[in-house]
């Protein structure tokens, strides 16, 4: 199988609310934009809002979107400013990374990651240091 592209697509109960919680909520650049969706930048990755093929109900989501950023507690106050509830605050966890956690409208979970500088996943494994 040969992947050329991926993105995480979301069918709202309540389009605009989502779309609101996305756009202006978390600050997503927009990628690009059709009649009843739009695509976000995400890092590396896109996210869909459509506001069509949903039933309006909520669905249950069983995973969460990974977005890092660069600052955590700056995130953080950004987020609360917006009114944005976050669910568990900014903590490092065991695994090293410092987390916290937030739901769009629909309850899908969203943790927002900072990268410690001395983090595996910020080592440059194409070589060691002799």
């Amino acid at each position: 199988m040969d992947i050329l592209s991926s993105r995480i697509l979301l069918r709202p109960a309540d389009y605009p609310t989502t779309l609101a919680f996305y756009r202006d909520g978390l600050g997503l650049a927009i990628a690009r934009e059709y009649p009843g969706g739009t695509v976000f930048f995400a890092g590396q990755s896109l996210i869909e809002v459509a506001g069509h093929g949903g039933d309006g109900a909520s669905s249950p989501f069983s995973g969460a979107i990974w977005l890092q950023v660069r600052d955590l507690r700056l995130a953080a106050t950004e987020l609360s400013r917006k009114g944005i509830t976050i669910d568990r605050p900014p903590t490092q966890e065991p695994w090293g990374l410092h987390e916290m956690w937030v739901r769009d409208p629909d309850g899908v979970p969203i943790v927002v990651v900072e990268v410690p500088p001395t983090h595996p996943l910020r080592r440059d494994s194409r070589w060691s240091p002799a």
